[in-house]
């Protein structure tokens, strides 16, 4: 055959591209059960982390998730709902998700029995920025402050709320946004009230 025609050039170039595609699928087909375990415990650990259980090894991760989550239920509407035990007590976590300044952000946010404090949560974001938005991830000190916070006020209505430390007026229900990421914890606020919002019948039971 003739390398210098332009049909050799067509037919190895075709050949190449799929056999490289060839490859690639098979190699993602192999490596996609690893993957989604991957990510089954990545979620796993993240709804740990909202019982304010954290730092495990992959094993113990799931070793106390099996312990601690004792179903996976659904509410009205189809919303999902993780029924917990933490030292005899009933937990309930919610999941969460919303828009930071770049892009996604979700979490999760753990409920004592009484439906209205939060027991710890958790937070994630798929691009905010280093050392501002991504704090909702990286600081747990900033995840802490939830702890104890209401999620409703006195007259049954949403109040949880993220804000800037001089606008905070419910200390009870509100936190401190981070510094430097006003729409990144604008995005968390809102996100909180409307993932919140959703179950709220439930939560009034």
């Amino acid at each position: 055959m003739n390398t210098n025609k332009n049909s050799y050039i067509i037919i190895y170039s075709s050949v190449m591209v799929i056999i490289v595609a060839f490859l690639l699928a098979f190699i993602y087909q192999t490596l996609k059960p690893m993957q989604d375990v991957n990510v089954a415990l990545d979620k796993k650990k993240q709804i740990l982390a909202s019982l304010n259980i954290r730092d495990l090894a992959n094993q113990e991760a799931e070793a106390k998730y099996q312990q601690v989550v004792k179903a996976e239920t659904t509410v009205e509407d189809g919303l999902v709902l993780y029924d917990c035990q933490v030292d005899g007590k009933q937990k309930y976590v919610i999941p969460v998700r919303g828009m930071g300044l770049w892009g996604p952000i979700w979490g999760y946010v753990a409920l004592d029995d009484d439906k209205n404090t939060i027991f710890g949560a958790f937070f994630n974001h798929e691009s905010e920025t280093a050392g501002l938005g991504a704090e909702i991830k990286d600081s747990r000190a900033w995840q802490d402050q939830f702890r104890g916070k209401k999620i409703f006020a006195a007259d049954g209505s949403l109040a949880i709320a993220v804000k800037k430390k001089s606008d905070v007026k419910n200390p009870q229900s509100e936190c401190d946004a981070v510094t430097g990421a006003t729409l990144t914890s604008d995005g968390v606020s809102l996100m909180l009230r409307e993932s919140l919002g959703k179950y709220q019948a439930f939560l009034n039971k």
